[in-house]
């Protein structure tokens, strides 16, 4: 079993990933994974450093899922506001830091992609469009103004183009950094809205 720490558990800053398996097995893994030769010798510092990230990530784990939970509960009131189905609503018991919106309509569930890319920290300038993914019957649409690569806790949304087009949105690192997210997004649909 493998899995990775640069969601929840890791605080969107640990990039490392973890292995589950037998003892001597992980023993070899370790040798192949960390030493800098070819030989048998093993690697005296075989953390490359990586040990520093993964406990800053738990150290900040508690404080960046309460950051994306509130993020949450936000965009849940303020879509339910503006009429679109959510799920959890904000005053919902959660389970997962997950918020799902249901658009009803391509257009606005590309619009509030790309308002939440533009509302990142990362790759601000770049207009998310959806596409076709290995392993997706429909074409998906993705934003993530990520620090680390695949990180989804920092701030990101997704979703299949098809019916009834719902968004999943979720993270932000800092309650204010997926505040500022969620209102660019829905000043883009709004702006579609006014044009459109």
């Amino acid at each position: 079993m493998c899995g990775s720490l640069i969601k929840n558990l890791g605080g969107g800053i640990a990039t490392n990933r973890s292995i589950c398996m037998r003892k001597r097995k992980i023993y070899k893994i370790s040798i192949r994974k960390t030493k800098p030769t070819r030989t048998r010798k093993r690697s005296t510092d075989h953390h490359f450093g990586a040990n520093k990230s993964f406990l800053q990530g738990l150290y900040f784990a508690p404080h960046v899922v309460a950051s994306s939970l509130k993020t949450a509960i936000f965009a849940s009131r303020m879509l339910e506001n503006l009429g679109y189905k959510v799920s959890p609503k904000y005053n919902e018991k959660r389970t997962d830091i997950v918020q799902t919106i249901e658009f009803g309509n391509e257009k606005d569930l590309i619009k509030f992609c790309q308002g939440i890319q533009k509302g990142s920290a990362i790759d601000s300038s770049a207009v998310p469009t959806p596409y076709d993914m290995p392993g997706y019957e429909d074409k998906i649409i993705m934003a993530s103004g990520s620090f680390v690569q695949g990180s989804s806790i920092e701030l990101s949304c997704d979703g299949p183009i098809r019916k009834p087009y719902i968004a999943f949105l979720q993270g932000g690192l800092t309650y204010e950094y997926g505040k500022l997210g969620v209102i660019k997004a829905v000043q883009e649909l709004e702006e579609e809205k006014k044009n459109g």
